[in-house]
């Protein structure tokens, strides 16, 4: 290597340790030590002396856990840290009524803890589970901090996942790999998408948008990431770090001795990384330096995730089967043990993938599991390699509720035990986490399941711990939910719920706001509304937690948003009869319900377009990276990309949500823009005129004014008005 290139490396390495040891104090231990106890003292700080944490061996090599105890002394046994707090949680909304989510929490716990009248025991089903799409630090929160992390941490281990995936970091991975490979820092800085765009670049869909980053971003990025990879381990959870499968920075062939690479066309109106024809010396030792990169950042792991020819891409004349084994073999001369881990979406992985590899060391992230209703048996589609049980059920961050939960009940215990079978794990994977808090739980619970789950015992129960006690009032609303929206299954075809259209380009016959979502609602609208009125029944005394005001939020959200797809039928009709007093009444009806959505939403931090933006801009170093990473953050929700993405690629919306800020900026904007126009239409006696909306949202994720940062309003107040008005 060149002399100026090895102090170029040192310099990154010595500034990214400076940052990991600046950002990473010694965390004070409580009483008696221990991963468990730190967490509970994080979470339950006025009870956390109460528990005792122990290790308790594996049941057949499966994970286990026990609790039992008297008032204010309990004991949980399990066989690592986050196995325990999976136990103790158990305890928690079981014994305690009590709960925590990635979307409200009740802890309104007696000053004991109550007693275990019978032991509270489970053993894991499955060996693999596993959390978080690869979308999920796009979607979910780019540039959220170390406190976001470690809490986040914290619930995934009280739901019992083992595997997380880890994609923070990444980039000073490749950043230091290709500087060993001849490119310059500035080449690369320019070559990394921002962190809102990162994900697509790493399964080798785009680059560069959103960029260039600075220094100062990879450390603080390399950072975060050495504090979550450490957080999971001492918990014994398994971080999943993205193993090297061929993406190069433009020119690679003619700068790597030996090198070849595949065009690999577009994607999304973006065009793709080149990829290295695995087969070759070059990939050999361009993997061979990023294996070791990631080893001196991040540690070694046991698991890798690496999606072969992901969405589109194109091997070219390269053998399918013959790339996988190379790409395995420097995955297994990096790392003799671990498992390849492999999304199960679209053709993906193919069938010459499995059969050319160790199926045996691979593990399959089904996608599709409660998607499609032709898959029937992966042993077949997939040789039985091993595989887990997945869901998607959302895609972008949309804001819709539900979850296709019956189709879980219904076929994780049937392909599980049936003979032969290769289920080895779960997989929760929405787009974005932090939504639909039921799912979470639901699914989760099924690994640790004796049997199929009781539906209406859980959605029974599921009340009592989420607001503290029974209620009548929370009962029946959770009834309604359990039939509508967490009633759906795949027999449509889909695993999401549908977007209200407030967030959609506008068009009379509209039917998504994301190219690729539920043109329908997938249950009834009208039995949906009956959940507002039985939450708001709810005892005060249950009323103050941020679950169920959370809950309370996110049914009267989803009923305005339903209410757009009522609506939009009778302007069609106003317009094509040609009445503009009836067309200016309903255009005042639209407008006024997204006046009110944008009220609703504004009473709760999480549903606040301007703190997504402030996160973005407390990572810039200067004004003008400050800039640039609001609007990365930004266009990721708007936009999404440049114009040949957002209208030829059909990005555009894609991650559109009902956000204050959003709902009242740009989709009130649009919206009031074409209703305008079309009564300037039928006034002048014209068609109407076309309008860009690519360059309207372009000028306005740019140049959008005040955004709001701070709640405003009471959640209470809003959602009775709603309630009113439907």
């Amino acid at each position: 290597m060149h002399i100026a290139r090895r102090t170029l490396l040192g310099a990154f390495a010595t500034s990214a340790a400076a940052g990991a040891l600046a950002a990473s104090p010694a965390q004070a231990r409580p009483p008696g030590g221990g991963a468990a106890a730190a967490a509970l003292a994080r979470l339950l700080p006025r009870h956390h002396d109460q528990v005792t944490f122990r290790s308790l061996p594996r049941h057949g090599g499966a994970d286990a856990y026990r609790v039992t105890g008297t008032a204010g002394r309990i004991l949980v046994e399990g066989s690592t840290p986050a196995v325990q707090l999976t136990g103790f949680h158990r305890y928690l909304r079981h014994t305690a009524h009590a709960h925590f989510s990635w979307s409200g929490e009740q802890t309104g716990l007696p000053r004991s803890l109550p007693a275990v009248r019978t032991p509270l025991t489970a053993t894991a089903n499955v060996r693999h589970r596993f959390v978080l799409n690869d979308t999920n630090d796009g979607y979910t929160g780019p540039y959220q901090d170390w406190d976001y992390w470690q809490h986040e941490i914290d619930v995934l281990a009280l739901h019992g996942f083992n595997e997380v995936l880890v994609y923070a970091g990444a980039d000073a991975v490749y950043h230091r790999t290709f500087i060993e490979h001849g490119y310059s820092d500035a080449e690369l800085r320019q070559w990394v998408p921002g962190p809102a765009h990162q994900p697509w670049w790493l399964m080798q869909n785009m680059a560069s948008f959103g960029g260039p980053v600075s220094r100062q971003l990879l450390d603080r990025r390399t950072a975060l990431a050495q504090r979550i990879v450490g957080r999971l381990r001492e918990l014994g959870i398994t971080p999943v770090l993205p193993g090297y499968y061929g993406t190069v920075p433009p020119g690679f062939a003619h700068r790597e001795s030996g090198a070849r690479t595949i065009p690999q066309g577009d994607w999304g109106g973006f065009p793709r990384p080149d990829w290295l024809d695995p087969r070759t010396a070059a990939f050999t030792r361009v993997a061979r330096t990023y294996y070791r990169v990631q080893r001196e950042l991040y540690g070694a792991t046991s698991m890798y995730k690496m999606d072969l020819l992901h969405e589109g891409g194109t091997p070219g004349d390269v053998p399918v089967g013959a790339a996988a084994r190379a790409v395995e073999k420097a995955l297994r001369t990096a790392h003799p043990d671990a498992v390849w881990a492999i999304l199960g979406w679209q053709s993906n992985p193919r069938r010459e993938i499995v059969d050319a590899v160790d199926r045996s060391r691979m593990l399959v992230l089904d996608g599709l599991s409660d998607r499609r209703p032709s898959v029937t048996d992966r042993e077949q589609d997939w040789g039985g390699t091993p595989y887990a049980f997945g869901s998607i059920w959302n895609f972008g961050g949309h804001t819709a509720m539900g979850a296709n939960t019956p189709d879980w009940i219904r076929l994780y215990d049937r392909w599980r035990t049936k003979p032969g079978s290769a289920l080895r794990g779960i997989a929760l994977m929405p787009e974005a986490a932090d939504n639909n808090p039921a799912a979470l739980a639901f699914f989760a619970g099924l690994a640790w399941s004796d049997g199929p789950t009781d539906a209406a015992g859980w959605f029974r129960d599921w009340p009592v711990c989420r607001y503290g006690a029974e209620d009548p009032g929370a009962r029946r609303a959770w009834e309604v939910l359990s039939r509508t929206a967490y009633g759906t299954t795949r027999a449509d075809g889909w695993s999401e719920g549908a977007e209200g259209l407030f967030g959609a380009r506008p068009d009379l016959a509209v039917a998504h706001a994301a190219s690729w979502s539920p043109g329908q609602l997938r249950y009834d609208a009208q039995e949906f509304e009956r959940a507002l009125p039985a939450l708001l029944t709810v005892a005060p005394a249950l009323r103050h937690s941020t679950a169920y005001r959370h809950d309370l939020l996110d049914v009267a959200r989803q009923c305005v948003s339903n209410r757009s797809r009522a609506l939009l039928p009778a302007l069609k009709s106003a317009y094509e009869d040609g009445n503009r007093t009836r067309l200016a009444a309903l255009s005042r009806q639209w407008l006024g319900w997204m006046d009110l959505l944008e009220e609703l939403v504004a009473t709760d931090a999480h549903h606040l377009l301007g703190r997504w933006t402030a996160q973005a801009r407390s990572w810039g170093s200067s004004a003008a990276e400050r800039d640039r990473l609001e609007y990365d953050a930004l266009s990721v929700l708007t936009t999404w990309g440049p114009r040949a993405s957002a209208n030829g690629g059909k990005l555009h919306d894609y991650a559109n949500r009902e956000w204050a800020g959003l709902v009242g900026g740009l989709y009130r904007l649009r919206w009031a823009t074409y209703l305008k126009e079309l009564d300037a239409a039928l006034a002048a006696r014209r068609k109407p005129k076309p309008v860009d909306w690519f360059a309207l949202e372009d000028r306005w994720t740019r140049h959008h004014g005040a955004l709001p940062s701070t709640p405003k309003g009471d959640v209470l107040q809003a959602a009775r008005k709603v309630a009113d008005r439907l």
